[in-house]
């Protein structure tokens, strides 16, 4: 994928997570879905969170290799600038272990 597409995707998907975006004093909640699944798949957790004040991002995870997958959303946690908090299912699991690797603002 070029940079530049990847770089719009970025953006969409932080101003379809807009509340992440905000100012706020808990960390922002990244979301990583599985294997045949997409970002919709946590809309009732995202709702559950965003009710407690946590911002969120839920990551439309393309689901092409691990390597690749993880490459996507560790630009998507670097472009967040507070503390994060990645959070995953099943496969995201992979996804989210090689992103996190030497992101500085990931907490937990």
């Amino acid at each position: 994928m070029k940079p530049t597409v990847v770089a719009l995707t970025i953006v969409a998907t932080l101003f379809q997570a807009s509340p992440a975006l905000s100012q706020s004093d808990k960390p922002t909640v990244v979301l990583v879905h599985g294997a045949f699944a997409d970002g919709s798949s946590w809309n009732s957790v995202i709702e559950i969170l965003e009710k407690d004040g946590y911002p969120v991002v839920a990551v439309g995870n393309p689901l092409r290799s691990v390597k690749g997958d993880a490459e996507y959303v560790a630009d998507v946690v670097v472009s967040v600038k507070s503390p994060v908090v990645l959070v995953d299912h099943s496969y995201g699991g992979s996804v989210i272990s090689e992103a996190a690797n030497g992101a500085k603002n990931v907490s937990a």
